[in-house]
């Protein structure tokens, strides 16, 4: 008999949503539940590793800062 998974819904930007898809297709250690393009539902206990990983695939993605001073 299959055993119940807690879960947490996470609702937020497609954008955003797409690139928490993008990190679960490799091991699919994070998403119970893809419910449609604003909310998926993923494992409570994967909650904080998922946003570490999600943090990093962002800050990858910014563009540099000019710290120079001029505009």
């Amino acid at each position: 008999m299959p055993r119940a998974i807690r879960g947490v819904l996470i609702e937020c930007d497609p954008s955003i949503k797409s690139i928490i898809v993008n990190i679960d297709s490799d091991r699919h250690e994070f998403i119970i539940e893809d419910l449609d393009e604003e909310r998926v539902v993923v494992k409570e206990n994967m909650v904080a590793a998922l946003k570490q990983k999600l943090e990093e695939r962002l800050r990858e993605n910014l563009p540099p800062v000019d710290e120079s001073g001029s505009e």
